[in-house]
């Protein structure tokens, strides 16, 4: 099987392009570019990964060779599987030897994309507590041109110390913080703080990159002076908000508060450099504090339970308002029934009227009532007979 140097270099892609494929993207663009599809290139045919039996070995007896060769297999082209190689390494020093030189870049030439090898573009700075701004600025550099080789010098700890002030971060530090970011290819320890042509020449940089604001550090001389007038400086954009001095002044700010932090965190007055009657003062905050949270969270527990207590109330009134009404209202059972119990007791307290009589023509009413015999003998078996009426009215007075 042909190895991954020998194709690529059929492939036409020479030594300094092929050194920076595992971490520069363009890189990648420019191998799939160059890269003949109707080529036959001798590969070897595929052959899948053997599932592993159990006991952890596979057919063949080795122990979890599937695994093994799954690791050691190499990255996609692209990929970012390290952090970038320091200046004198192997694989940068590498790369800067494959660099020609001799052929000078110019700006309209990385602009316009006919470069003919890949643009050395630097960048520098101290990076301490390495923030989003400091991504960005080498994002920004990374960006530049279509093919770009981005190396960054990282200022030490006595230069700075000197120059600008106390850092936060050891120099080592910030160097594994720079090499770490996914834009950066090659990581150079202890920068110069001003560039002169001969550090220009060892490292072939075509271009410097950093924000058009002329850094002059006490001085009036901008120390990309120079390099402005060469015509290889490239300007990127600061990230308004964003710097080490506002992140130590945040902290600076805060200062109780982060000591207090770390004091509840197993730090000991020692490590934080504070003395015995402030450490107690801390402590004592720590738990007046804790004693608040717990009061607070005993107090919203309270009123949950209150206000679940409140909607419950609330639901149960209704029921019973509900049945008030169905027993004591207007309709109600009770009012029902109390009138069903009225009408009976009424009817057993008052007796029934008597029969009302039969009424008279009103001239039967008025008129006297007829006079009649003594002796009716109109019922009686011959009456026929007697037919005189002997009446009080027919005597004659005296007649008796």
């Amino acid at each position: 099987m042909a190895s991954a140097t020998s194709l690529l270099r059929t492939a036409g892609v020479n030594q300094y392009e092929m050194s920076g494929l595992s971490r520069k993207r363009s890189h990648a663009e420019t191998l799939v570019s160059t890269v003949d599809d109707k080529k036959d290139y001798n590969l070897a045919p595929f052959t899948p990964l053997k599932k592993p039996t159990k006991g952890g070995k596979n057919p063949s007896g080795s122990m979890k060779r599937s695994h093994q060769q799954a690791f050691s297999a190499p990255p996609r082209p692209g990929t970012i599987c390290k952090p970038a190689p320091f200046s004198d390494d192997e694989e940068a020093v590498r790369d800067r030897n494959a660099c020609n030189y001799t052929q000078k870049i110019t700006l309209e030439m990385a602009r316009a994309g006919t470069s003919p090898r890949a643009i050395r573009v630097y960048a520098d700075g101290i990076y301490d507590l390495f923030h989003q701004g400091h991504a960005r600025q080498l994002m920004q550099a990374k960006n530049l041109f279509s093919n770009v080789y981005l190396i960054v010098g990282v200022n030490s700890d006595a230069m700075t110390h000197q120059r600008k002030g106390r850092t936060v971060m050891t120099e080592d530090e910030r160097y594994e913080a720079v090499r770490h970011c996914r834009y950066v290819d090659e990581v150079l320890p202890d920068a110069p703080w001003s560039l002169d042509d001969e550090f220009l020449e060892k490292n072939k940089i075509d271009f410097v990159a950093h924000d058009d604001i002329p850094y002059t550090t006490g001085s009036e001389t901008d120390v990309y002076a120079h390099i402005k007038a060469r015509g290889m400086f490239v300007s990127t954009e600061r990230t308004e908000g964003v710097s080490t001095s506002d992140v130590v002044s945040r902290i600076v700010k805060d200062y109780d508060v982060y000591v207090r932090r770390n004091l509840a965190r197993g730090y000991s007055a020692k490590d934080l450099n504070v003395s015995y009657i402030n450490e107690k003062k801390y402590r004592l905050q720590n738990k007046l504090d804790d004693l608040k949270k717990k009061g607070k969270e005993m107090i919203e527990d309270i009123e949950g339970k209150r206000t679940d207590l409140i909607s419950k109330w609330e639901e149960k009134s209704r029921e019973f308002i509900d049945t008030f009404l169905m027993l004591f209202g207007r309709d109600g059972r009770l009012t029902q029934y109390l009138t069903e119990k009225k009408d009976s007791v009424m009817s057993a307290l008052s007796p029934p009227s008597s029969p009302k009589a039969i009424s008279h023509s009103s001239e039967e009413c008025n008129s006297p009532p007829a006079k009649t015999s003594k002796f009716d003998f109109s019922s009686r078996p011959g009456a026929s007979l007697v037919d005189d009426d002997y009446s009080d009215d027919d005597l004659e007075p005296g007649g008796m």
